[in-house]
């Protein structure tokens, strides 16, 4: 494979991003180190998604950075190039906003995204959908759950004919996601 990158970016970004959210941890009930969520988009770019672009991986490790740090864009930028900040600003949420609001910013807003901050939109949702297969966030109802996957959906369908493969592997993560939730909800409560 003939990349026109260093490949040792990547491995900085992830340095970078495991450094910056050290102390991050998921929501589920194991407390997953959050850095596993970023390894997570970046395989699904990488191996789903065929990704080679050298801003949108290092967006995909970066993706959540300036959102859940203190890390500001123009580090991203100095550090990394305006590129992959402006796509990590693409993607990022403004947490001033209430969270109803963000959400409904994201369904609306996606369809005007890059084809850059798309694909790492995609693979985002798709790593946080397959977490609610055996993973949920600890202390979300079966119906925040499944209200979950509606919106990652509506997000999603705002960006469809992006990257066919990776959107085959949301398309199903979501269908597990439901079928196991759904599962959970029919299932006896345990003593």
């Amino acid at each position: 494979m003939n990349l026109t990158w260093d490949f040792g970016e990547l491995i900085g970004a992830l340095v970078f991003a495991a450094e910056r959210h050290r102390d991050q941890r998921r929501k589920d009930r194991f407390q997953t180190p959050y850095v596993n969520h970023l390894l997570a988009v970046v395989d699904i770019l990488w191996n789903v998604g065929g990704e080679r672009d050298r801003d949108t991986l290092l967006a995909g490790v970066l993706h959540d950075i300036v959102e859940d740090t203190a890390t500001r864009e123009s580090e991203l930028a100095k550090r990394f190039g305006a590129a992959v900040a402006g796509i990590v600003a693409e993607v990022s949420d403004d947490k001033t906003l209430p969270k109803a609001e963000r959400k409904r910013l994201q369904v609306v807003q996606s369809p005007h995204k890059s084809a850059a901050a798309r694909r790492v939109k995609i693979a985002d949702a798709t790593a946080n959908v397959r977490d609610l297969v055996d993973n949920a966030p600890a202390g979300w109802s079966n119906e925040r759950q499944l209200d979950y996957v509606r919106w990652a959906r509506a997000v999603i369908a705002g960006i469809r004919d992006t990257s066919v493969q990776m959107e085959c592997l949301f398309d199903e993560s979501c269908s597990l996601a439901e079928a196991a939730i759904r599962e959970r909800s029919e299932a006896p409560p345990t003593a």
